[in-house]
């Protein structure tokens, strides 16, 4: 009975401790509040325009698996029924943890993957810098509520120029402060499949032209090898054809 017992212990060490094969995903998730339901792994669409469904699983007390095979990393969504939004994350190959707060999805977390804990982290950055500037724009509208107030019963234009001219500034510093922590990502982390979409991102705007290749050049060999790192490189190759201005 003993020796039953310990062969029954090793072989569900074995199957818990398997590793996934190349590009295998599963991704295991907690809903919290939810006994049952129904979980949807999404992707966007080719056109951009809304998502497309890829898989759907039980939500079984409270939690669901999802297995699949992916050939890159790309960002997905999961949406759990009777929520609205879904939770973005990267699907790659590998084991991926889902804790899922239907209440409050911005707070649901993403972990296990090198490129999710990446996402996870660059996410609550951005929060940081996006918080630092709204408390300014609330230090903004408690100093200026009189006015505020004013400029909304009678739609006078001078105090309207006033608080624009006032205002303007703090946005500013916010889109410059974010412009500089998500260009200067991909040069601390080559690795992560974010930094290829940020450098994406980047290809269109012109007051960044000589700083794609360089970084391309420095991305990880997997990531230029992945729909983004291609679509770049198309795009440094397509620079390089047009003529030079006189």
């Amino acid at each position: 009975m003993k020796k039953t017992l310990l062969l029954l212990a090793v072989v569900l060490v074995l199957v818990s401790c398997k590793k996934l094969a190349e590009g295998e995903y599963e991704i295991t998730g907690n809903v919290k509040g939810m006994k049952t339901g129904t979980v949807y792994l999404e992707k966007q669409s080719p056109m951009g325009m809304g998502t497309q469904p890829v898989d759907t699983v039980k939500i079984i007390d409270g939690k669901f698996i999802i297995k699949g095979k992916t050939a890159e990393p790309e960002i997905h969504f999961i949406r759990v029924d009777k929520t609205q939004g879904g939770i973005q994350f990267i699907l790659e190959g590998g084991k991926i943890e889902v804790t899922v707060d239907k209440d409050s999805l911005f707070k649901s977390k993403v972990k296990g993957t090198y490129s999710n804990d990446e996402f996870t982290k660059f996410l609550e950055d951005s929060y940081k810098i996006s918080e630092k500037s709204n408390k300014k724009t609330e230090e903004f509208q408690a100093k200026n509520k009189a006015l505020i107030e004013e400029l909304q019963r009678t739609r006078d234009t001078a105090i309207s120029n006033k608080l624009n001219a006032e205002y303007t500034p703090i946005k500013q510093e916010e889109i410059k402060n974010m412009e500089a922590f998500q260009s200067g990502y991909p040069k601390t982390h080559p690795k992560s499949f974010i930094s290829v979409l940020i450098i994406q991102m980047m290809v269109n705007n012109p007051k960044y032209a000589k700083e794609i290749e360089p970084l391309y050049n420095s991305l990880d060999e997997s990531l230029k090898k992945t729909k983004p790192g291609k679509s770049i490189k198309s795009g440094i190759d397509a620079s390089k054809k047009k003529p030079a201005k006189k």
